[in-house]
Formats: C-alpha cells, structure tokens, sequence
C-alpha cells in the first residue's frame, strides 16, 4: 500500500512539474493524429478514407483539389478548401446524407478576372 502511495505521489509531481504544452489530448490536434470530429484539429479537418477507418486530422484542400463543402458531421472523406477558396461541386440531398458531395477547390477572384477577359 505504502508502495502505491509513493508511486502515486511520484506521477504527480512528475505531471505538475512537465512544462506547459500548447498541444492537446482532444482538441489542438496536430496533422495525423486521430480525431472523431474537426473541431478538435488545427487544420479543421477530420479525414477518413472510408466508413470503417480511423479519422485523422489532415490539411484543408489546396487550389485544383478535391474537396467537400462543409458537413454537420465533422469528419469527411475529402477535406473542405483553404481560406479564400471555394468548392465547387454538385448538393443533392443523397450526398449531404452520405456525405458525398465532391467537387473541385477554385479561386473565386480568378473566376472574375477570367470572365472579365472574356467578356472584353
């Protein structure tokens, strides 16, 4: 019993006097640890590749890559675009139950300025 206490004490002051850490166990998560939502990632990303894997945190989808619009669910098979872009894809409600509305990351400003071209 002394024995347990002693090793109680001893993790304790161990855990109390580890330095502070800016990465989390839930929530802070750094790309590719698992997750079970996109909230607790940095990237705000929480990818699977099918329906019975693990789910970790992944970038969001650059320019010209797929992507999903964004789900209630939290986890998805193809991540959401970067800041400043869009996703272009087709909603059904099908794809929003199975969540599989996929489409392609663009720059909407580049699509303004290429219909301005063309216009002229």
């Amino acid at each position: 019993m002394r024995t347990l206490l002693v090793f109680i004490a001893c993790s304790l002051a161990a855990v109390m006097a580890a330095p502070p850490q800016n990465k989390g166990i839930f929530i802070n998560l750094e790309n590719g640890e698992l997750c079970f939502n996109s909230l607790q990632c940095k990237s705000s990303c929480c990818h699977r590749t099918s329906g019975v894997s693990l789910a970790r945190c992944v970038h969001l989808a650059a320019d010209k890559q797929e992507c999903s619009v964004k789900t209630l669910y939290g986890t998805y098979y193809r991540c959401p675009c970067e800041s400043g872009l869009k996703c272009k894809s087709g909603i059904s409600i099908g794809g929003s139950i199975t969540n599989t509305n996929f489409g392609v990351c663009y720059d909407p400003s580049e699509e303004v300025s290429r219909d301005t071209a063309e216009s002229s």
